[in-house]
């Protein structure tokens, strides 16, 4: 019998540790205007575009140091300014990361969650015509 090959498919859910659940479940969803898609216990699960986010309440000590999720954006002045104005506390202004060969630009801003672990929005910057 011959194997087919494996071939991972896209991510279909990360995991991120709260302190507090109800204040991650509001700010996730009024902050950062996550889809909320339903709350089990100290559990809540997001849709991110298709990939669940999974928000689990955990001691702090329990916590370690959870990766930078980054979202896309198309505007990432536009993407800086809104989730501003809903009160999330930026570190810095949008700044550019990485200049492609071929002039295409990568920008990123990053922020912290009421728990205060890193997330970022990115956005690539065609070159002119």
């Amino acid at each position: 019998m011959e194997r087919t090959p494996l071939r991972l498919g896209l991510i279909g859910q990360i995991s991120r540790p709260v302190s507090e659940i109800g204040r991650a479940v509001r700010w996730y969803s009024e902050v950062l205007g996550l889809p909320h898609l339903y709350t089990f216990g100290d559990l809540a699960f997001f849709d991110c575009a298709g990939t669940r986010l999974y928000l689990q309440a955990s001691e702090p000590s329990n916590h370690g140091e959870p990766s930078v999720l980054y979202f896309r954006v198309d505007d990432i002045q536009a993407g800086y300014d809104e989730l501003r104005a809903r009160g999330a506390e930026f570190e810095d202004a949008p700044h550019l990361i990485h200049r492609h060969d071929d002039g295409t630009e990568e920008w990123m801003a990053f922020f912290l969650d009421p728990d205060g672990h890193p997330l970022a929005i990115m956005a690539q910057v065609p070159p002119p015509p």
